[in-house]
């Protein structure tokens, strides 16, 4: 009651910035909507554990829900309306999503923008070896990883094959209940002294990291390499595939388990690839649930933001512009250049990107006033980037307050970010690349423990708040 609190409590409730545990401020009906929401988003990370996965599952909700393909309005003649709901794939590893609005587009969209790849090991072009009478597949590691982490766990293979003749052949071995697994192997700790003695850095080296898969010889003695040709044989015989078909594959090897409920209360997730899939379910989930809003509305699910964002189906190509380009001219009667960039430059955007949350195991590379914690709520960060904020955005502080209004205005939990302390580290998201094209951008996304790691883990409470945070900002931000 707050006759019984003091001048200076009541003052402090006033004035101080205080973060709120998302579970203390829900009611049991949207602890029942944490719930479910959480089981519809594990089932979907087995089902999408790589770029190309996610791009066809979302194009199935997205169709279910009644999006048409914008090449099928382009090749009908149709204009689009408000209401209407279009999306297009690019090269099967990025997606794009729309819902027209009521108001002209030269006054912007809303967007919601997140990454669909996640740290992993792709095979090399040429990776069939064996060695001591066992095969093994060699790998280079994609994006930023700790390398000791992806040892003596299980892996599953997840990808697609070009064979010599032209057509292609998709593979997932590793993820049913009954399949077989592959693994790394390391040095056991009796005979690890020397490994030991080494950095964390330098204990497991790139080249050090083959798959081991298979050890029963071809029978017949006038062949090398007998363990390789038998596991050729297999490969032949089960996808008509040969060694060179490797040449023009993209084979990634990414943990076999799945996603799991942490903790014995169940309130948060455990998977691999939840950065940035948290943010893509989630985004992508938002737009699928639009209905009759002002300002079209728009959801971006690139690839390659591990690596810099880089190549067609990345945030620095011109897949967002010219979708962007092509819903204009279906909009408007008369087209030109000028509608397209008024329309960017007025566009309002929430890089849809996970933040790095504080572990009290290693609180000394945070700064606790600036870090965000798992279960207190969307996280937003001003700025990413490493050092003096290279590599970042920037946001400035006119949409960073407006964004704080919209989310407190409509009980959405948040609280801020910060990449760790000044100097400890740093990172970016693909907030620049839409900064640079003209318009409003800031990072928002969920707090995650062990990012880039083979299980990363987040809280469910943060995962649905970021749902509610992204679907409000595409319906409500002016």
């Amino acid at each position: 009651m707050s006759e019984n609190k003091t001048t200076g409590q009541q003052l402090s409730e006033e004035l101080y910035y205080n973060t709120s545990n998302v579970w203390n401020k829900i009611s049991d009906e949207e602890s029942n909507q944490i719930s479910s929401f959480s089981e519809d988003y594990k089932k979907f990370l087995d089902s999408s554990k790589t770029e190309r996965e996610f791009v066809k599952e979302a194009e199935k909700l997205a169709k279910a829900r009644g999006f048409v393909s914008i090449e099928n309005i382009i090749n009908s003649n149709t204009a689009l309306k408000q209401g209407m709901k279009v999306y297009r794939v690019l090269k099967n590893k990025a997606i794009a999503l729309a819902v027209i609005g009521s108001k002209p587009l030269e006054q912007g969209i809303n967007l919601v923008g997140a990454h669909i790849d996640s740290p992993r090991l792709d095979l090399k072009p040429n990776p069939v070896y064996e060695s001591r009478d066992m095969v093994f597949l060699k790998t280079h590691y994609y994006g930023g990883i700790k390398k000791y982490q992806w040892v003596t766990i299980p892996l599953s293979m997840h990808g697609i094959i070009i064979k010599k003749d032209g057509s292609s052949v998709e593979v997932v071995i590793g993820e049913d209940e009954n399949d077989t697994v592959f693994t790394i192997t390391d040095l056991l700790p009796h005979l690890a002294a020397g490994q030991m003695q080494k950095k964390m850095s330098e204990g497991i080296t790139g080249e050090g990291l083959n798959i081991l898969s298979g050890s029963i010889p071809y029978n017949d003695e006038k062949v090398k390499e007998k363990v390789k040709l038998n596991i050729l044989k297999i490969l032949n015989e089960k996808y008509g595939i040969v060694e060179e078909d490797f040449l023009s594959a993209e084979i990634e090897m990414v943990p076999a388990f799945k996603a799991k409920d942490v903790g014995f209360d169940k309130s948060m997730v455990g998977a691999y690839g939840q950065d940035d899939r948290v943010c893509a379910y989630t985004s992508l989930r938002s737009i699928l649930d639009l209905e009759n809003i002002e300002r079209t509305a728009v959801c971006i699910l690139t690839d390659k933001e591990e690596i810099g964002s880089m190549g067609n189906t990345g945030a620095q190509s011109s897949f967002l512009e010219n979708f962007i380009a092509d819903i204009c001219a279906l909009s408007l009667s008369k087209y030109t250049d000028i509608v397209l960039r008024r329309c960017i430059i007025n566009s309002k955007m929430l890089s849809a990107d996970v933040g790095a949350a504080i572990d009290p195991n290693y609180e000394n590379v945070y700064d606790k006033l600036n870090s965000p914690f798992i279960g207190k709520g969307i996280v937003l960060v001003k700025y990413t980037g490493a050092r003096g904020k290279s590599g970042s955005s920037d946001a400035n502080a006119e949409f960073m307050g407006a964004v704080r209004k919209l989310f407190n205005d409509n009980s959405i939990v948040w609280q801020t970010g910060e990449l760790g302390k000044v100097d400890e580290g740093g990172g970016g998201t693909v907030a620049q690349f839409m900064a640079n094209m003209g318009m409003e951008v800031i990072d928002c996304g969920v707090a995650v423990l062990s990012m880039h790691s083979p299980f990363e883990v987040t809280s469910k409470a943060d995962i649905y708040m970021a749902y509610k945070a992204y679907k409000t900002f595409l319906e409500k931000m002016k």
